[in-house]
C-alpha cells in the first residue's frame, strides 16, 4: 500500500508571531518550522497543511517544495454564540484585525467598531477609531491572546464610551505565565462578560476553571468540515 494524500492539521502555528527579525542574532522561527514541513516525505503530491487563524498570512510564502499551507478560520465556530448572545456589535483591537476578519460578518446585522493605538505624549493608548458602541452588546474580535493587555485596553474605552457589555473572542488563547487568571471572576482585568476560546491550545484551555467567564469552543468540527470540503 501505499500513501494516497497526508494532511497535517496543525491547529494553532506557535511560531506565527516569528515571520522576521528586528535585530541581528533573532531567528526568524516561523521560517524554521516552514522548512521542516516544507521537507517532509513526499507522498506523489504536495502534503498540505491545514491551519486555523494564522497570526499573519505571509507565513504561507515560507512553505515550498511538498507542502501547500490551506489556511482557514475558526470565525464559522463564533457566528451561533454570535447569535445566541444577541450580540448586535463586533469590535476589533486595530486596523489590521478589522481587514482581516470584518467579512466574516457581512450578512449579519451588526455594528463593526474598529479600535486602535495612537500616541498621546510618551504613551500609546486605545482610541475607538470607526464606528459607534454605544447600548451595544460587543464582542472583541481577534486571532490570538496572550497577555491580553490590549484587549483589555479596548474593552475598557467600549466601556467608557457607553457599551452596554463587552466579551471577547481569540481562536488562540496562549496566555503565558497562567496570564488568563487575571480575566477570570476577581481578576484585575476581570471587564469581560464572556471569554470565548477554541481549544487550539488544550494546556491552555483544560486548565480554565468551568463555570466562570471563560467559554470553550471545540475546535474538532470545523476541522472535520474543512477536511470534507477540500
Amino acid at each position: 500500500s501505499f500513501v494516497k494524500e497526508l494532511v497535517v492539521v496543525l491547529p494553532y502555528y506557535p511560531v506565527g508571531t516569528m515571520e522576521r527579525t528586528v535585530k541581528e542574532g533573532q531567528v526568524a522561527t516561523a521560517n524554521t518550522y516552514a522548512q521542516m514541513f516544507s521537507n517532509l516525505p513526499s507522498c506523489g503530491k504536495p502534503t498540505r497543511l491545514l491551519i486555523y487563524d494564522l497570526h499573519t498570512l505571509q507565513n504561507r510564502f515560507y512553505l515550498h517544495g511538498n507542502v501547500i499551507g490551506s489556511l482557514k478560520t475558526t470565525i464559522p465556530l463564533l457566528l451561533p454564540e454570535i447569535q445566541k448572545g444577541g450580540i448586535d456589535c463586533v469590535a476589533f483591537p486595530d486596523d489590521g484585525a478589522a481587514k482581516r476578519f470584518a467579512h466574516e460578518f457581512t450578512g449579519l446585522d451588526v455594528e463593526i467598531v474598529t479600535c486602535g493605538k495612537v500616541r498621546d505624549g510618551d504613551e500609546r493608548k486605545v482610541t475607538i477609531q470607526e464606528g459607534n458602541p454605544q447600548n451595544k452588546t460587543i464582542i472583541i474580535v481577534d486571532d490570538l491572546v496572550q497577555s491580553g493587555g490590549t484587549l483589555f485596553e479596548c474593552a475598557q474605552v467600549l466601556k467608557a464610551a457607553g457599551a452596554s457589555s463587552v466579551s471577547a473572542f481569540c481562536a488562540h488563547g496562549v496566555f503565558p505565565k497562567e496570564a488568563w487568571k487575571r480575566f477570570d471572576k476577581g481578576g484585575d482585568r476581570a471587564v469581560f462578560k464572556n471569554f470565548f476560546l477554541t481549544n487550539s491550545i488544550p494546556t491552555t484551555t483544560d486548565a480554565l476553571p468551568k463555570g466562570g467567564v471563560f467559554k470553550v469552543i471545540d475546535l474538532m468540527p470545523q476541522v472535520i468540515f474543512d477536511l470534507d470540503n477540500y
